[in-house]
């Protein structure tokens, strides 16, 4: 009988086995290459289309906040940051450092627009309130004639040496102003949160579980004494600390920042678990005097242990949408490009 020419070329059935075991995994190296490959494209081109864009609205550098889901509030904390619900976000950009004196002034400089600060009260405005200004904290709080964006804690101050600070004195209707104008919006509460946890849940802190790592404590906080002697006591340059692990600098401390929502102390008890944007209207929002407060995040250089540690991440803060201080700023988010 003929040898068949077809037989040399037949595999023993081990062999064959492991031929198709090498193909198969070579197959799968090859896709999950491309996949990683494409992923990366991807991400650099988003972090390339966010500097573009940012460089065109004048707004900063913005960071890639990639979409996952935590858990928001504290047990420990205050009452309005209970109780603990889990909560999904999709990812977005966000500034990485707060809004400085000298992009402000490149929106008002573009506009002409006049924040809420500078502009004369209205009719029926209480005694020594009268004249248009801002709060101000010099061992207490007070209102000051003259405090706005340009002078931050009074006329007889300025922002010479201060362009890379935080820009303060800006009401809720001025951050979102200058948000829009930049081609961005104010992140919801929710985002801020998850933000600033830096992908560490559950941590009491933006930098972890310890209060004072290596005994300081790194951010622009009340109490913070390796900061040097001319800044104590008042707002710092931006990104003067360590970023968290999303890359965003000053999201414990150095000054409050606005969020897009209306406040309520019982919001956490009845929230959404799916991208949550606060209570739905203003009416919602409005407290035992009838007054509608937004959301601050972060705390501020006169945060400290003492008061409630308010740098935590989950911490909150109410302030009505006019409401303009020495310590309050903002940083903007964006959806996507």
């Amino acid at each position: 009988m003929e040898n068949d020419p077809a037989s040399a070329f037949k595999l023993p059935p081990a062999t064959r086995s492991a031929v198709i075991l090498i193909v198969f995994f070579f197959a799968w190296f090859v896709l999950t290459t491309l996949w990683v490959l494409n992923d990366a494209r991807r991400i650099k081109r988003e972090k390339e289309q966010a500097r573009a864009a940012s460089g065109q609205a004048g707004g900063g550098e913005m960071v890639w906040i990639p979409p996952g889901k935590f858990t928001m509030g504290a047990n420990d904390g205050a009452p309005d940051e209970q109780p603990l619900h889990d909560v999904r976000v999709r990812g977005f950009f966000m500034d990485k450092t707060e809004v400085t004196n000298a992009q402000f002034a490149q929106f008002v400089e573009a506009t002409g627009y006049v924040t809420v600060a500078e502009r004369k009260p209205a009719a029926g405005a209480p005694p020594g309130r009268q004249e248009a200004g801002a709060m101000v904290f010099w061992i207490h709080w007070a209102y000051i004639a003259g405090a706005n964006w340009r002078h931050p804690t009074g006329p007889d101050s300025d922002l010479a040496g201060r362009e890379k600070f935080p820009v303060v004195q800006v009401c809720w209707e001025d951050a979102a102003a200058y948000a829009n104008w930049a081609g961005k919006r104010l992140p919801t509460e929710a985002e801020w949160e998850y933000a600033a946890r830096g992908g560490i849940m559950h941590a009491a802190y933006v930098w972890g579980s310890e209060s004072r790592p290596g005994g300081r404590l790194p951010a622009n906080v009340f109490g913070a004494t390796e900061r040097a002697a001319d800044d104590y006591g008042g707002t710092m340059q931006v990104g003067s600390f360590p970023p968290n692990n999303y890359g965003l600098a000053d999201m414990a401390g150095n000054v409050w920042e606005w969020c897009a929502d209306w406040y309520r102390a019982d919001f956490y008890k009845k929230s959404g678990h799916d991208n949550p944007t606060g209570p739905a209207s203003e009416e919602e929002a409005r407290d035992e005097n009838g007054i509608a407060q937004r959301v601050a995040r972060g705390g501020s250089f006169l945060s400290g242990v003492d008061n409630g540690a308010d740098y935590r991440p989950s911490a909150r803060k109410k302030a009505a949408p006019d409401y303009a201080a020495c310590d309050l700023g903002f940083r903007c988010a964006r959806s996507k490009f």
